[in-house]
């Protein structure tokens, strides 16, 4: 195709300063026009283009082409080779042929470097440089080989066959090294600046050759160890960054090549600065990912900087860890993971939740959704342990964390229901001991927010219907359970706001806190109510906290259908119809764990005719920890059982009599709790027949004589009214005559002071259920009608003072006593926990009971200080039992003390905030405030000298004694006056 022909077009725009350039114009203008276009042309970026497309279509002509001026054609040739620049990746030359004769025309001109001496020769120079941008410019992936290869083939002759190569095209050439516009220098090597464009970038170059070969630079790696140890931060910084990628590129044997270089760069793991640090531990996911052979040095730096004390030093650690298991699991050691279990529990909570939350997600990957891979699911085993762990933390955010983690990782909400079932099932019949112990306490805790919030808009309701109702203290109690209260507490204002004004927002947010809500429903609704407060997109905190509290409380794992489903999972699993790995029986009884713990927060979901008859074929099975926990399960559903399902309302209670009069002391114990409350009008009469039948095995050659005597106390207990005579005369002749003041056996003779359960004798433990029963017969009268009360705290009171032979006949062994001992001191307890029986305990009784904590053997201190946390915890016992915990502090085992002091902490804190929580029971704060404890603790520690000291009131003694307390908190304790904790007042 020919050339466009010159000529004069019209329309074309000239950049700025720049002339019009057409055939009528001499020579010498013409070469002065193009020479300032061409630098225009040079300085132009691409978003200048679009109006200059006729310029440059006018140069590309036949005119300049074939012009008889080396000149005139050397600065077109310039001037095209940038406009293919400026323009890219769509030059203006849209034919194919014109395209051609363009390209040949600038090869054409490149004749001009022949002659260096050529005035021409300078244009030419640029040209090349010209030549280069653009081929790198226009190079692009669709090309085939065939094309890369002449492009070469053309420019790689140039380069090697030049006496010099000029800075320009220096920069030109190394430019396309790196990412655009990162350039060279050769500042590391000979310490100056350069004029050249690259001087700001030494370290990416560096990278980038050493890619393309590493022998280049075997004179630099010299004083890449000097630099290493820069006293410049952000020089180190560089070269740590620079040889990072270099030590952990794939394939890369740097490391072994130069161990020197290696361990210099280790060492920077190390570093006083934390940006050095950090961005060691940012490429360590390249070093296991890529270098197995390097893991074993890079862990041992890891294992240090895991305990940084620069917090981002600590989180790069977790995220590296992660992200590197996340891409190849089995890179990963069980050192590694180690370091990830070992952050969960942080002392910042961002890297808790990233440790965590980044385990959960690898749990999820490869046992949820891989668990035929056994391997790796024995690995990551522990997780799920570790997760529910994590509750034990007291702050919202944790509990909050762990919730979520456990409806999206463990147990995906999103699941069908049966494999939901299915999954939840697995998972807690897996669990540790801890770990079910948390999950319990997470349903519980669950369920006190769902209740706190139907409390919330039950007053609303009352408030709008004119009635009054404390709704700003609902909020207030339940902003405690959100992540930064005090900020919760305003955003649930504003969020009761919405709810007054908006009936479709209270509406739901009501059915998700009702019984029968189900987790579609659920999901709906909290869908829908996050729609009225804020955009997802754009989370405020006010939306933030809003989803906190609606995760809280929205039922999305558990609804009527799920149970059903889990009940038929675990009848196919006790039946052995689905292989379990723990045994049929083990799993079975796991599975009825979760369903009592469910059942406790859930009872309206159980309430369907095939679910009671799953429970009712289990009740009758042959294993009596699962009919046991089936029972549990009706104790905390049956309570409409005879409105709701009549055929098993009139089934179940031949078996809870039969239960009761025969099975073992649990089941007795469970079933006449189920009788009072699925039978509730009719109690009376069945307990009636119940207890004429267990009256006659109240013997001790009655092979239900344990059943018998628990029954009678359980009895007495739910219908002290109906039974209150006949009990009267079974406590005084048959338990307290023959059974707790007789010796029929002799004990066998042993040196241990305790042993297990199974090892107990029949009598002693007919004894302790005895000191038992008596309790539960007064918790039932709850009077001290007859001198019951006192008459029962006497006999308790012996049986500790002679440690725990009430005759002193010498006929029971010591681990048995020990056994006696400890119940009529949890009896005690009990007792002291109804305010009717704790003013009747003398101050002598209260004495002995406390020096339990110090008893001989191990198991009776350790018992019986749990049991009074546990009363203290539930602030059911009186303020003065929490002095005993002062008596621990001669415990000979540590661990003992320590835990004591945890138990005395846990009280304290839980007192404290109970008084913040309870405006009202500022009326009550000499029983409650844990600062009153002093008072009782220096009555048992101190009444030997307390008497002498105060018998004479001398005036000075007041201020004597409090000067002298301020300068003990003041002194040091000279057992260990440099000892912080020791000395921590």
């Amino acid at each position: 195709m020919p050339l466009p022909k010159g000529g004069k077009p019209s329309k074309i725009v000239y950049p700025p300063n720049c002339k019009e350039v057409s055939e009528d114009i001499g020579k010498d203008e013409l070469v002065r026009r193009l020479k300032m276009l061409a630098r225009v042309f040079q300085d132009m970026g691409q978003d200048e283009n679009e109006k200059y497309s006729e310029l440059a279509l006018h140069l590309a002509t036949e005119f300049f082409f074939d012009h008889a001026s080396k000149d005139v054609r050397l600065l077109v040739a310039c001037c095209i080779a940038d406009v293919f620049r400026i323009f890219a990746p769509e030059a203006p030359y849209r034919d194919p042929d014109h395209l051609k004769e363009i390209f040949m025309f600038l090869v054409k001109q490149l004749r001009g470097l022949e002659d260096p001496e050529s005035p021409s020769f300078k244009h030419s120079q640029e040209i090349f440089c010209n030549l280069y941008k653009l081929m790198f410019s226009i190079i692009n992936e669709k090309h085939s080989a065939k094309v890369r290869t002449f492009m070469l083939d053309m420019m790689v002759p140039l380069i090697t066959e030049a006496d010099t190569v000029s800075q320009e095209l220096l920069d030109t050439i190394l430019i396309n090294l790196i990412e655009p516009y990162k350039f060279f220098n050769n500042l590391l090597m000979i310490g100056k600046t350069s004029e050249s464009e690259v001087s700001d970038h030494l370290y990416e170059l560096i990278y980038e050759l050493n890619m393309i070969s590493g022998t280049m630079l075997l004179a630099v790696l010299p004083q890449l160890e000097f630099k290493l140890k820069s006293s410049e931060e952000i020089e180190r910084k560089n070269v740590t960054r620079l040889l990072a990628k270099m030590f952990s590129d794939p394939d890369s044997e740097l490391a072994t090549q130069h161990r020197v270089l290696w361990n210099c760069f280790l060492g920077r793991f190390n570093d006083i600065s934390t940006g050095v640090r950090t961005v060691c531990v940012q490429y360590a996911q390249r070093f296991i990912l890529h270098h197995s052979d390097l893991v074993k040095d890079i862990i041992e730096q890891l294992k240090i900087r895991q305990h940084d004390p620069e917090e981002t030093v600590r989180m790069e650690v977790v995220s590296a860890v992660l992200n590197a298991a996340k891409k190849d699991f089995k890179m990963i050691t069980d050192e590694l993971l180690a370091f990830i279990k070992e952050r969960t529990l942080d002392k910042k909570f961002k890297i808790r939740r990233e440790a965590l939350l980044g385990l959960a997600h690898l749990y999820k990957t490869y046992i949820n959704q891989d668990p035929d891979n056994t391997a790796i699911a024995k690995r990551l085993a522990w997780v799920k342990d570790k997760v529910f762990h994590a509750y034990y933390q007291h702050s919202p955010e944790d509990r909050l964390l762990v919730e979520r983690i456990f409806n999206t990782c463990l147990v995906p909400y999103t699941l069908p229901t049966s494999e939901r079932m299915k999954r939840l099932h697995n998972l807690y019949t897996s669990l540790d001991e801890h770990a079910l112990k948390a999950f319990n306490e997470l349903l519980k805790y669950q369920h006190g927010v769902r209740v706190c919030v139907l409390q919330w808009i039950d007053a609303l309701e009352q408030n709008l219907q004119g009635c009054p109702a404390p709704v700003v203290a609902k909020l207030i109690a339940l902003a405690r359970q959100l992540p930064e209260p005090h900020k919760a507490q305003e955003h649930l204002k504003k969020f009761n706001h919405i709810l007054r004004e908006d009936k479709r927002v209270r509406h739901c947010l009501k059915a998700l806190v009702s019984s029968d809500c189900t987790c579609r429903k659920a999901e709906d609704a909290v869908k829908e109510i996050l729609r009225k407060v804020g955009n997802p997109g754009q989370q405020t905190p006010f939306y933030t906290a809003v989803k906190s509290l609606l995760e809280r409380i929205a039922p999305v794992m558990i609804d009527a259908d799920a149970i059903s489903a889990l009940v038929k999972y675990n009848c196919d699993v006790i039946s052995g119809l689905i292989y379990v790995d723990d045994g049929v029986l083990a799993a079975g009884e796991k599975g009825l764990k979760l369903l009592l713990a469910l059942s406790s927060v859930f009872p309206p979901c159980f309430n369907r005719e095939s679910v009671f008859e799953d429970l009712l074929t289990f009740l009758k099975n042959e294993d009596e920890v699962i009919s046991d926990l089936t029972l549990q399960i009706f104790v905390n559903t049956g309570s409409n059982l005879k409105k709701d399902c009549p055929n098993i309302y009139s089934s179940l209670l031949p078996v809870l009599q039969t239960t009761a009069k025969m099975g073992n002391i649990r089941q007795t114990k469970h079933a006449i709790k189920c009788i009072s409350i699925v039978y509730k009008h009719e109690k009376e009469s069945i307990l009636q027949q119940v207890f004429e039948h267990v009256k006659k095995s109240l013997n001790p050659e009655s092979a239900n004589f344990l059943t018998s005597i628990v029954s009678m106390g359980h009895i007495a207990q739910i219908c002290p009214g109906e039974f209150s005579t006949e009990m009267k005369n079974v406590v005084s002749k048959l338990i307290v005559k023959d059974l707790l003041m007789q010796d029929r056996t002799q004990g066998v003779h042993v040196h241990d002071s305790w042993y297990a359960d199974h090892a107990i004798s029949e009598e002693t433990q007919a004894k302790v259920l005895a000191m038992k029963m008596l309790v539960r017969w007064l918790l039932g009268l709850r009077n001290n009608a007859g001198n019951s009360a006192t008459s029962t705290l006497r006999l308790l009171y012996t049986v500790i003072i002679h440690e725990g032979d009430l005759m002193e006949r010498g006929k029971i062994n010591k681990p048995e006593l020990a056994r006696l001992r400890l119940q009529a001191g949890c009896c005690m307890l009990k007792l002291a926990e109804e305010p009717c029986f704790a003013e009747l305990i003398t101050r002598e009784q209260f004495q002995a009971l406390a020096l339990l904590i110090n008893d001989s053997c191990y198991q009776v201190r350790l018992r019986f200080a749990m049991k009074l946390n546990k009363g203290l915890l539930s602030l059911r016992l009186p303020l003065e039992y929490m002095s005993i915990f002062s008596l621990a502090a001669n415990d000979p085992v540590k661990e003992r003390r320590a835990q004591v002091k945890q138990f005395l902490y846990a009280n304290i804190s839980k007192r404290r905030e109970y008084l913040k929580q309870h405006a009202t029971a500022g009326s009550k704060i000499f029983s409650l405030l844990p600062d009153y404890m002093l008072p009782y603790t220096i009555h048992l520690c101190l009444w030997f000298v307390m008497d002498p000291l105060m018998s004479r009131s001398e005036d000075y003694n007041y201020a004597f004694f409090r000067r002298m307390i301020e300068d003990i908190k003041q002194t040091k304790d000279a057992q260990g006056p440099e000892d912080e904790e020791m000395n921590k007042v």
